[in-house]
Order: structure tokens, then sequence, then C-alpha cells
């Protein structure tokens, strides 16, 4: 059941924990949450993609009808969107992958590191706690989404400016049945899945020069491992989202991503986001999964 509120849409959701379900990265995407870029603006810069478009900054009605599509895509392919309230005061609260995480039956809340981009995760635990959805929030040591890859019962989680081996260690604790592998990278490059994403149990986007050669080897050895190269990796060419059936949304300018993913046997839904990674996030950074199956 649907209700307009407002204009934004409002999901009433069936209020059982059984319906909080991820145990990966490319099964069946069913409901994702989403927030429209009605407020987004490079306020300061926090990594290198937004150092290089800071004087252009953002066209916020580019970006919003760029997102629409992008919402349109994903229920055009049968995916529950779920939109969240647009805040004047977060500028970055499109990147909605970074505020949340769902683990196995599990979703847990971030504590977020920088700034400007904390109280997102007072808005997204409101809005839990008005439907009813369980949650755990981490609230000790900063951990942020874009740093947490699952697959099965494998999670890696980036060591970065933005998470920390402590909370890692924590959510370790908290999940004693997963196996949960740190992958250090050069922080420059933000969140883990702007340098490594999971497409299926055998495929994983990579961009090598980021990582340690011994991180790569061990990836090497769990996945056959598509090459990023550095002017895709700078136009999120990695941040790709997987909505199952070999789905994956990228961006039309990666050419070489798209050819590859192609060649592997992937259907590319290619979507225009130029506007919105001029922030330094992508379609992976855009959608906090709630549901896969």
């Amino acid at each position: 059941m649907n209700e307009e509120t407002g204009g934004w849409l409002t999901v009433k959701i069936i209020q059982d924990q059984s319906h909080i379900q991820c145990q990966n990265e490319y099964g069946t995407l069913q409901k994702v949450v989403i927030c429209e870029p009605q407020y987004m603006e490079i306020k300061e810069v926090i990594n290198d993609v937004q150092k290089e478009y800071i004087n252009d900054n953002i066209d916020r009605s580019l970006a919003i009808s760029q997102h629409r599509i992008f919402e349109q895509t994903l229920r055009n392919a049968g995916v529950e969107v779920i939109k969240l309230r647009p805040s004047k005061d977060h500028p970055e609260q499109v990147f909605t992958r970074d505020v949340g995480f769902t683990l196995g039956n599990r979703l847990f809340i971030s504590k977020m590191a920088n700034p400007i981009r904390q109280g997102e995760e007072k808005l997204l635990a409101h809005w839990m706690n008005e439907h009813n959805i369980p949650y755990k929030k981490l609230s000790t040591y900063s951990i942020e989404g874009g740093d947490v890859i699952v697959d099965g019962h494998r999670v890696f989680i980036g060591i970065s400016n933005r998470t920390c081996m402590n909370a890692i260690q924590a959510l370790q604790e908290e999940l004693p049945d997963f196996e949960i592998i740190p992958i250090p990278f050069n922080p420059k490059y933000l969140h883990l899945d702007c340098v490594f994403n999971i497409l299926s149990p055998k495929d994983a986007l990579i961009y090598p020069d980021a990582l340690d050669t011994k991180i790569v080897e061990l990836l090497s050895s769990m996945y056959h491992l598509i090459e990023v190269s550095e002017s895709e990796q700078f136009s999120m060419g990695t941040n790709v989202l997987s909505i199952g059936h070999n789905r994956v949304f990228s961006l039309p300018i990666n050419h070489e991503v798209n050819h590859q993913l192609r060649r592997r046997g992937y259907q590319v839904l290619e979507v225009d986001f130029s506007e919105i990674i001029k922030s330094g996030g992508s379609f992976r950074c855009c959608s906090m999964p709630i549901v896969r199956h």
C-alpha cells in the first residue's frame, strides 16, 4: 500500500524483521532506499572528484532529472523504491548507501565520520522508527556503508578515513557468523566501493592502483577481477549497482567497463549520472538495499 504525503512517497512496510534481507551485492533487489538530490551541493571538498568540480558545483535540476530516471528504471525493473525526504541541511543525503547497510537480516545505521554528513543517520533512524523497522545504531566508532561489501558469509570492509579498524572489530563481535575481511586502500578514493565492487559469485570490479598488491592477490583468489582504468575510476566505473539476474546499472561514459561487463554476460542498464558523480559517488552510493533475494 502506498500513500502520497506532500509529494514524497511514504511506503507502508510489512513490519517483520524477516523482510530485512541482504546476503550479497548481486541478488535480486526487491526493496531499496534512495533520496532525491534536491539540496545537493559541494559545500566543502571531501574527495578528489569534488576537488575537480568545486568551481562548477552541482546543477541541481539536472541532478534531480538524472536521479528520477534512475528511480524509474529501478521501478521498471520491479524494485520497490523507498524515498527519504531530503533535508536542506544535508547536501550529500543522495548517497544513502553510506548512512546504513544490511547484513543478513540485520540493518545497521552508520556513524558518519565527516561533520558535513553527520545528522543524516538521525533522519534515517527517525524514518525507521516511524515504520517500526528494527535496526542497530553503530555509535562508538565511525563506519560508513560505502566501505561495507557483503558476499554470503564474507564481509569486506574498507579501512579508510571514514571507517576505522575499531569499528570493524566491533562489527565482528556483533556478527560472529560472518567472516569480516578488512581491506586497507588509499583513502583518497573515499570508500571501498569506489575501488572494489562484487558483481556475482565469480566476478568483481577493481581499481588495483588503490590497493596493495597482496590485497589484489587475495581478491583475485576469490573472484575474476575486471580491472577499471584510472579515467573510468574517476567517473565512478567501479561504483555500479547490481540488481539481480546479471543486470547492472552503469554510466554510459564508462565504455570499457560496460564492454567488459557485456563480454561477461551482464545486461548493462546505462543511465546518465554525470551530474551526481561530480560529488564522488554513483549508483551504488545512491542506493541502500533493504531486501535482496
